[in-house]
């Protein structure tokens, strides 16, 4: 996916907004679309947005109406377009309710910038695997489905917890790829594309495999410029 994915940022607060759309620019393959202070403002750009963006960051709390009322609107206008909610609103039924209603991720106030670029990161590889043309394995279908719920507590085969942004189907697959990769082992890039993940998530996972002693990482120096980080299993 080349072209950069999009954000309407709808936030009445005019510093949060900048920030979050700051936040926005720094995580890879993104771009912050515009931003709306009022439902008012964000539906009539929705209106004429062409195309229209990839992801809504949505506030509970602006001045015009319910953010409650504002997510349903555009869920029933543009149900195409994904929505997580960035917003202090902490009581349960706000929660349940957008839960409900499909929302990919919910993020509350004062956002951790390493939380904001994993939900975005999460996005951004569903929307890569939902992109390619194949029948669908179960363990594929789990992996994606299980992306949504990062934030579990998933433990490993030794019962040990795994880390927060780190899924036990995805690691499997990392681990697996590793396993069979040649002599030379692979970089996050190789990596990333076998398993149907980011670069930048896959080196995540691979690191996490040499932290927990199941891989190592060397530097190859052969090319011009940077040397690159490969990763190879320790039984190679």
């Amino acid at each position: 996916m080349n072209a950069p994915l999009h954000v309407l940022i709808i936030e009445d607060d005019f510093r949060v907004a900048d920030i979050n759309a700051e936040l926005t620019g720094q995580v890879a393959g993104y771009a912050a679309a515009s931003i709306a202070k009022s439902g008012d403002e964000a539906m009539a750009y929705l209106e004429k947005a062409a195309p229209l963006p990839d992801l809504i960051l949505l506030d509970v709390f602006i001045p015009d109406r319910s953010g409650l009322e504002l997510f349903w609107e555009i869920r029933t206008k543009y149900p195409q377009i994904a929505i997580i909610m960035v917003t202090a609103a902490n009581e349960i039924e706000t929660i349940a309710t957008t839960v409900r209603g499909g929302i990919f991720d919910y993020l509350l106030k004062p956002v951790d910038f390493g939380r904001f670029a994993q939900a975005l990161e999460r996005f951004r590889d569903q929307r890569l695997l939902l992109t390619e043309p194949r029948d669908w394995q179960q363990s594929e279908l789990d992996r994606l489905f299980g992306v949504t719920a990062a934030q579990m507590a998933q433990t490993e085969d030794n019962g040990e917890e795994l880390p927060k942004g780190i899924d036990q189907l995805t690691l499997d697959g990392v681990r697996d790829f590793l396993n069979a990769s040649p002599p030379e082992g692979a970089n996050a890039m190789e990596a990333g594309k076998a398993v149907g993940i980011s670069r930048s998530t896959a080196r995540r996972y691979l690191e996490h495999l040499v932290a927990s002693g199941d891989a190592k990482a060397q530097l190859n120096y052969g090319g011009i410029g940077r040397p690159e980080r490969r990763y190879v299993p320790w039984t190679k």
